[in-house]
């Protein structure tokens, strides 16, 4: 069997009705920190699952407002030498010379979690990224909005194998599924599909972001820097990212399970009769 680089297995035992039983294995989640570098200078570290490292490095700079197009990349590269090297969990991305960046000023303000991608950001004023508010035309018919978390749990690979995995999945108007990432950090999976779609120079203008957890203003940040108009979670949403939704045109859907939902912010956008 492949290695997989999401998931491994530890013995346990498990206790049922009082009883002990016999050792058996069970699977986890793998979470291992990523070093990320422009031009050689660490900007970042988060914990993640590894796996589409590339993306979610790109991901990430694009949220943080530090590239905004393909071009400004010109090769994305894993360490190659000392302790980095043998551990895979350093990743350079080299920028074209005309993109300038304050990597200075970022540095100070950065530093990412699996659990909270705030973490050692200054203030909120800090985080947020002068984007215009999202102005969208699309509209969906509401039984392609709740067949969503159904399709999310379809492909949820590591999820089924471990239950200790975050989610994000981009589907198209129709509701058909264009990428899925897993991660233990609700973010970092964003970033990973944000990525995705920054490196093949997919627009995400008319398309849904769902995730598996709860929504944060974090992640309502990084779907207004994707242009994302719709965004809904099976969870709830902090009160931070329904302000954060309703400011900037975001319609921001939360409890998504079967065929009921809470729209709070910009419900015209689903159609439901």
């Amino acid at each position: 069997m492949p290695h997989d680089p999401q998931s491994t297995t530890t013995s346990i035992q498990r206790l049922k009705d009082g009883n002990l039983g016999a050792p058996t294995n069970d699977s986890l989640a793998v979470e291992e920190p990523l070093e990320i570098r422009v031009r050689g200078q660490n900007i970042a570290v988060t914990m993640r699952t590894p796996g589409h490292d590339d993306e979610l490095a790109v991901g990430f700079l694009a949220t943080e407002g530090l590239i905004n197009e393909r071009e400004n990349i010109t090769e994305i590269a894993h360490c190659t030498e000392g302790e980095a090297a043998q551990l895979g969990n350093t990743l350079n991305v080299f920028l074209a010379p005309n993109v300038k960046v304050d990597l200075e000023s970022l540095t100070r303000h950065v530093f990412a979690s699996s659990s909270c991608g705030l973490c050692g950001k200054a203030t909120i004023e800090a985080v947020q990224q002068q984007h215009q508010p999202v102005k969208s035309g699309l509209s969906i018919c509401v039984n392609i909005i709740t067949s969503l978390s159904a399709k999310l749990q379809v492909a949820q690979s590591t999820f089924k194998r471990t239950g200790g995995i975050h989610a994000a999945a981009m589907f198209d108007r129709n509701g058909e599924l264009i990428v899925l990432r897993e991660d233990v950090g609700r973010h970092n999976a964003v970033d990973k599909v944000i990525g995705f779609g920054f490196l093949k120079n997919f627009s995400f203008e008319e398309c849904i972001l769902l995730v598996s957890g709860r929504t944060s203003f974090e992640i309502m940040q990084k779907a207004l820097a994707a242009r994302i108009p719709i965004v809904a979670a099976v969870s709830a949403p902090s009160n931070l990212a329904v302000e954060f939704a309703r400011e900037n045109g975001q319609t921001l859907i939360g409890f998504l399970r079967g065929d009921t939902m809470n729209l709070y912010a910009h419900p015209e956008r689903i159609i439901t009769s």
